[in-house]
C-alpha cells in the first residue's frame, strides 16, 4: 500500500470515527456557551464524571439547558454533516409539585432559528421528545440523531414550531419552511420541557446536566476529498 492509499484509508477511518468528530462540553473548562435558565452553577464534583452544570429552581413552568454562543453546537447544520447528533447527560434528584409530589416531564430537544420567526413568534423551530425527567434518574445520556441535514421534510417523530395549524391549533413550520431551511442557521441549541404547544403549571427542578455532546458525519465525498488534501501534505 502506497502512502497517498495509507493516508486515504487513516483519515477516512477517522472521519468516520464519533471521537474524532465530536465536540464536548464536560465543564471542566467552563461553561463554553451553556447555561440552564440563563443562569449557570458548575459544580466541581458528582458529574459523570467531575464537573457538571446544575440547577435548582422553585415555581417555574418549566427549564431550558439552552447555547447560542458556541459555533461548534450552532450555526449551518448541513455544513457540519450529512447527518448529525446531539446528546447530553442528565441527572435528576427531584422534579416535582408543591401539591401532588413527585411529577414527570418530557424532555425535548429544540434547533432554533430566529431568523426565520413570524407572525410575532420569536423563533421557527424543529424539535423531537428525547426522553423524560423523572425524580431520582442516575446519570443518563439523551438525545437525538439527524440522519439527513438536508431533508426538506421533517423526518418522522420530529415537529415543527413557528406558525399554527389553522384547524388543530397545533404548532407547525410556516407556510414555505423546510426543515433543512431550519438547520440552515440554528442559532440556539436547547434542552427543554417546554413542549411546543403544551401549558404547564409551577413546577420545581434540581438536576444536573454533564457532556454536552454534538457529532457530525462527513460524507463520503468530503471525506475522501479531505484525504487527498492530507495525502498532498503527506508528501511535501
Amino acid at each position: 500500500m502506497n502512502n497517498r492509499t495509507t493516508a486515504i484509508a487513516a483519515l477516512a477511518t477517522a472521519a468516520f470515527s464519533s471521537g474524532a468528530l465530536a465536540t464536548v462540553t464536560t465543564f471542566d473548562n467552563g461553561d463554553e456557551g451553556w447555561s440552564i435558565q440563563n443562569a449557570v452553577t458548575i459544580e466541581n464534583s458528582g458529574g459523570n464524571p467531575g464537573n457538571f452544570l446544575s440547577h435548582f429552581q422553585i415555581d417555574t413552568f418549566g427549564v431550558t439547558v439552552s447555547n447560542s454562543r458556541n459555533p461548534a453546537f450552532i450555526g449551518d447544520y448541513s455544513a457540519k454533516g450529512e447527518s448529525v447528533s446531539v446528546s447530553m447527560d442528565i441527572e435528576v434528584t427531584r422534579v416535582w409539585d408543591q401539591f401532588i409530589g413527585d411529577v414527570s416531564r418530557e424532555l425535548v430537544v429544540e434547533f432554533r432559528n430566529h431568523d426565520l420567526a413570524q407572525g410575532g413568534l420569536p423563533y421557527t423551530s424543529v424539535w423531537t421528545s428525547i426522553g423524560v425527567m423523572t425524580t431520582g434518574t442516575p446519570w443518563t445520556t439523551v438525545g437525538t440523531t439527524i440522519d439527513d441535514t438536508s431533508s426538506a421534510t421533517l423526518p418522522a417523530g420530529w415537529g415543527g414550531y413557528g406558525a399554527e395549524d389553522p384547524n388543530t391549533f397545533e404548532p407547525i413550520l410556516p407556510a414555505g419552511v423546510t426543515f433543512a431551511d431550519v438547520l440552515s442557521n440554528v442559532d440556539e441549541l436547547v434542552f427543554t420541557t417546554y413542549v411546543p404547544g403544551y401549558f404547564f403549571g409551577f413546577t420545581n427542578y434540581d438536576f444536573g446536566v454533564d457532556n454536552m455532546t454534538i457529532t457530525p458525519t462527513p460524507g463520503a465525498a468530503s471525506v475522501f476529498a479531505l484525504a487527498g488534501v492530507a495525502s498532498l501534505r503527506r508528501k511535501r
